[in-house]
């Protein structure tokens, strides 16, 4: 009953703060969902008791409309019930005829509930298999039954970041990797499996002492025998939860000798830990790094035929050159005259088979054509790729023509996405913007050249973090800059996603601070267990995108002979006056300035949108246009509130008014405000101006005299739309394959409930 008392105090505590009651000691904040699980994590036994104090909260909040409290409490409970030793098949259920009920409710509850319908309708069948996949595909444990593999990157900008954050987290995520062998993981796995199946009749101490006195190839033989029983379990639509005791038992016994398995007494419940999933942190200094450390991901260069070429190729930017066409990193091929009629019969007897005699064997073995270059993707293939962007199941390569006679082709089995990678991102907006301008390029990449789409699942997560430090690459007229302008991003998801707000915002400040910790034994067991505890977490539960709107912006300049420079944004374009250079400009601007004001006189160019409005590009909408003198503009892509529309521009042009009176004439400045998604603004008198793109100083354009701002396009449907434009001239709509193409490109951070309207 004490247990029971303090496990509902703690939950009705982290229930307040959602409400917006924050604790009395502000170092607590955020830390209570953590507090909650390592306390479960110490006394494994109370798992049970917690997931029922669960399930009561989740039907009190449906029943009384807190729906706020829904999201948060299943992912605590379901995060619970993965580590859980051991839980029974009656709670089970109760939890999965609730995620059932979540079905009738609009989204994000219905995505949600199906989504651990199914995971729990699984577990139910197979105790221990969310574990299990848990566990294997973080680890990367090599599995047929369960091929998946994941890891997590961390981008973190040295120009962003101190020294001391970027090195303290360099040394927590290798910390977090320290006593995480391979085999120690497979033991992790079979003792959960076999303690989640079992309960109690599981001889922990007995398993555990078995497995360590085995060696490494046992160990992987038993772990392949229980995963393949719970996959199996798992998988099956007529599978029983008694059979799969069964034979999980035999594995048991097997595992342990008979007078273990006898005379050994039995412990009780113990904890199975989970291990930290692996990670790796990355200092973003290059443009293509990210799309670098994907494609290793995806081919590490230990299984390349020769590394030293593969990471030549990659410093050269032309990795998929090279291994988009081999089935193992082939080596390069180049394009020759040739002379032969295609037939390996009509070539000459070669030296290495002088003598053969052409038998009929022989013969059609020397049908097989080799060598030969690979076709290449017939737009149609394409597209499918690039159609399914980041988010869905790759199409089919083409097959492999097998030309031996007699015997039929073998179809090519289909691509999975058998890896994931999970991209966090530490910093403020400028990082974001960044990533904007990465995944764009990675786009642009995979339109030329398929090879990630089909093959990684991407995800993206995002994590503010605010130095507190002088603003030294905030724009030069931007003073209002703070920490809450610079995490725009952070304040819109976590209005929208309150746990997000409760567990990851609330980083914003304490990373620094653990960072900035004096050294001490204290201070290491507080930061690797919280942030890699807190990380891993995130990127475990949150499973729902917030989708934003990348804008492009193609910038033109006072110098005719300079090309127009082109370029995406995800939160703010900023443009002020640029201060006049030689003395006759310098005299010229003072006399306009005495007539008119100060700024200059631009003409703006726009589409009008109305709020909500869901329609990105039309082109019916009319254009609107005016003239006037300003001395800067700000575009904001993230709104306000979180019921406003993501995909709109929220321009603020600062308008200045000239005002006649008996004293004199005088200046006034006015905000002038509009909605938009298409814009162009050109300074008539040519005077130039400078652009900032997402808060990032690094980003500045100078002397541009115009520039033209629209929602930008997914480099496949420009691909595609091209291509359909050679054959229909004339049409101006979408047709074929473009229509069912998404338009726009959206960049999707991972949240734990997505929009909750």
């Amino acid at each position: 009953a004490e247990v029971e008392s303090d496990i509902l105090r703690r939950i009705r505590t982290l229930l307040r703060e959602l409400d917006g009651h924050h604790p009395a000691c502000q170092c607590d904040r955020g830390m209570l969902r953590w507090t909650l699980h390592k306390k479960i994590d110490q006394n494994p036994s109370n798992s049970s008791i917690l997931v029922r104090i669960l399930v009561k909260e989740l039907e009190r909040a449906e029943r009384g409309d807190f729906r706020h409290y829904i999201i948060p409490l299943l992912h605590t409970l379901m995060y619970t019930l993965i580590k859980a030793p051991c839980i029974s098949d009656e709670l089970c259920s109760r939890v999965y005829d609730f995620c059932k009920k979540l079905l009738t409710l609009p989204k994000p509850f219905c995505t949600i509930g199906l989504d651990y319908a199914v995971r729990l309708k699984m577990e139910r069948t197979a105790p221990g298999m969310l574990y299990q996949r848990m566990v294997i595909s973080e680890q990367s444990l090599k599995s047929d039954p369960y091929p998946y593999q994941e890891k997590i990157f961390i981008f973190a900008d040295p120009d962003l970041l101190s020294k001391a954050i970027c090195n303290a987290l360099v040394t927590d995520t290798e910390a977090a990797q320290v006593s995480q062998s391979p085999r120690v993981c497979m033991c992790y796995v079979i003792i959960h499996a076999m303690q989640a199946a079992l309960g109690e009749g599981c001889d922990v101490s007995g398993l555990k002492g078995s497995l360590q006195d085995m060696p490494t190839s046992d160990v992987e033989h038993w772990f392949q025998q229980v995963v393949a029983a719970v996959e199996c379990a798992g998988n099956e639509a007529s599978a029983d939860r008694s059979q799969h005791t069964v034979r999980l038992e035999k594995i048991y016994r097997a595992i342990l000798s008979s007078l273990q398995a006898g005379d050994a007494p039995l412990g009780g419940l113990q904890g199975t830990p989970l291990p930290n999933p692996s990670i790796s942190f990355h200092l973003w200094t290059e443009d293509d790094q990210l799309w670098k450390e994907l494609v290793l991901f995806i081919r590490p260069l230990s299984q390349s035929c020769e590394p030293d070429c593969l990471s030549q190729d990659l410093d050269n930017f032309e990795i998929q050159d090279i291994i988009s066409d081999c089935d193992c990193c082939e080596q390069t091929r180049f394009s020759v005259l040739s002379t032969d009629s295609g037939i390996e019969r009509d070539l000459p007897v070669t030296a290495e088979e002088p003598f053969a005699p052409c038998s009929t064997e022989t013969e059609q073995s020397r049908l097989q054509r080799k060598g030969g270059i690979k076709k290449k993707l017939s737009p149609l293939e394409s597209m499918a790729f690039l159609q399914a962007g980041c988010n869905s199941p790759g199409a089919k390569p083409p097959a492999k023509p097998q030309r031996r006679l007699g015997i039929p082709p073998e179809p090519a089995a289909p691509l999975q996405r058998l890896h994931t990678a999970r991209i966090v991102l530490l910093g403020d907006d400028r990082i974001l913007g960044r990533l904007a301008q990465a995944y764009h390029s990675l786009r642009k990449r995979e339109t030329r050249r398929v090879f990630l789409t089909p093959r990684l699942n991407l995800q993206f997560y995002y994590i503010p973090v605010v130095t507190g430090q002088p603003n030294t690459l905030a724009f030069a007229d931007h003073a209002a800059t703070g920490q809450e302008e610079l995490c725009e991003v952070a304040g819109y998801l976590g209005r929208a996603d309150p746990w997000y707000e409760s567990n990851i915002n609330t980083l914003c400040h304490m990373i620094p601070k653990l960072a900035t910790m004096p050294s001490s034994p204290s201070k290491h067991l507080v930061t690797d267990l919280f942030i890699t505890d807190v990380i891993a977490y995130y990127v475990r539960m949150g499973i729902q995108p917030v989708c934003f709107q990348v804008y492009a912006v193609k910038i033109f300049f006072n110098d005719p002979a300079q090309e127009p420079a082109e370029d995406v944004f995800l939160t703010e374009l900023r443009t002020h006056v640029q201060e006049s250079i030689s003395p006759r400009e310098l005299s010229m601007t003072k006399k306009k300035m005495t007539l008119d004001g100060p700024g200059i006189d631009l003409t703006v160019t726009y589409r009008k949108v109305k709020p909500f409005l869901q329609v990105v590009v039309s082109n019916r909408a009319k254009e609107l246009a005016m003239s006037l003198r300003s001395t800067g503009l700000v575009m904001k892509a993230i709104p306000a509130d979180e019921a406003e529309d993501l995909v709109c521009l929220n321009v603020n042009i600062t308008e200045i008014i000239r005002i006649n009176n008996l004293s004199g004439r005088s200046f006034s400045a006015v905000a002038n405000r509009l909605k938009t998604c298409n814009i162009k603004i050109r300074s008539t008198e040519q005077r130039p101006f400078t652009v900032c793109l997402d808060k990032d100083s690094r980003r500045a354009y100078r002397n541009v005299i115009s520039m033209e701002v629209s929602p930008c396009l997914e480099p496949s449907y420009c691909l595609q739309k091209t291509r359909t434009m050679k054959f229909s001239l004339h049409e101006t709509e979408d047709v074929g394959l473009v229509k069912y193409m998404p338009k726009s490109l959206l960049l999707p951070i991972n949240t734990f409930a997505g929009v909750i309207q």
